[in-house]
């Protein structure tokens, strides 16, 4: 079901509570869903709780999906250890009523769970990170966002003309009232785009998926995932082209990759706040984990089309993208639309 304007929507701290540290940002986020959307936004009790247990985490995904007036949940932040909640969950309380989830980063790993049990969700959106930004909300972000929301529609996913991967420190006055410049955007880069493929979509924060497959929980057997477009994308702790290789290396021999005619490639990450880069290091990083991923592809699924640059990861602006909903994959139109 889609939203309402004046719904409830609850906002939570799944992985890190962001808030807790920086709550004049976290404040600004709950101002862009009342006055960009319409939404009334609702915390929970560790939202803002720095250092909240597994389970207490757990204890208000639970909440919020057990209350009826409760219409969406969004995630403040990433962070690095959701993968301990999920035990604490009931897949029947989600299932009872399948609200729409917005994350990515370390959320990949509730994403997936969801995924598993039948739910699908939207892959962007955390309210800290992209509806925070201090000069606004990116037009690409909020389009998408408003679709996954209040519309069943088909939306044209385009390239941008300039993306950003710098970041202002949430301690510093001026993240409340400007965003970091940007700069013209690399663009896409299609391998082998002969083909159009429809699918339901899968993936995510690729460090966080190679976790799950690790932990070996909540992964179908790999003909589940057949036909279904790839969502790949990296973190800010920018994982080096050897690691990227080795980690889809590890999926490819699962047979995951086999399995996934057409892949997203997300506009990776070059440069981090707390490990700045220089420009042209960041465009050969880039350049390097390309590659890693077409060499891992060219041995486990040689025919499928690769499309690098779409900008639904850790840099801005990021398109929200449905999560086990339909994507296609024009090749020949060099196009991508998502059903919202």
């Amino acid at each position: 079901m889609k939203l309402s304007p004046g719904d409830r929507v609850a906002v939570l701290s799944p992985s890190f509570a962001a808030p807790a540290l920086f709550p004049a940002v976290h404040e600004l986020g709950l101002r862009r869903i009342r006055d960009e959307l319409g939404l009334e936004p609702v915390e929970f009790p560790t939202t803002r709780v720095h250092g909240a247990s597994p389970a207490d985490r757990a204890a208000d995904l639970t909440a919020a999906w057990a209350d009826p007036s409760i219409r969406a949940v969004f995630a403040t932040i990433g962070g690095n250890d959701q993968i301990t909640v999920l035990p604490h969950l009931d897949p029947e309380v989600f299932r009872a009523d399948p609200k729409p989830f917005f994350g990515f980063s370390d959320n990949t790993n509730l994403l997936n769970w969801l995924w598993f049990h039948g739910i699908p969700a939207f892959h962007g959106g955390s309210t800290m990170v992209h509806l925070a930004r201090g000069a606004g909300v990116d037009p690409e972000h909020l389009t998408s966002l408003r679709a996954a929301l209040f519309e069943k529609t088909e939306l044209e996913i385009r390239p941008v003309e300039a993306f950003c991967e710098e970041e202002l420190g949430w301690d510093r006055p001026e993240a409340l009232t400007r965003s970091p410049s940007a700069v013209p955007s690399p663009g896409w880069f299609w391998h082998q785009p002969d083909r159009v493929v429809t699918g339901p979509s899968w993936g995510g924060c690729l460090e966080i998926l190679h976790w799950n497959l690790a932990a070996g929980r909540w992964i179908h057997p790999a003909e589940r995932y057949a036909e279904s477009v790839l969502l790949l994308e990296t973190s800010e702790e920018m994982p080096s082209a050897k690691e990227v290789f080795t980690m889809l290396r590890n999926a490819g021999e699962r047979g995951l990759l086999r399995q996934f005619p057409a892949v997203l490639v997300a506009t990776a990450k070059g440069t981090a706040l707390f490990d700045p880069r220089p420009v042209e290091q960041r465009a050969t990083y880039r350049a390097e984990q390309r590659d890693a991923v077409l060499q891992a592809m060219a041995m486990y699924n040689p025919e499928a089309m690769v499309v690098f640059g779409v900008d639904f990861g850790h840099t801005a602006p990021q398109w929200v993208l449905p999560y086990g909903g339909r994507i296609t994959v024009d090749g020949p139109a060099r196009r991508i639309t998502a059903a919202y």
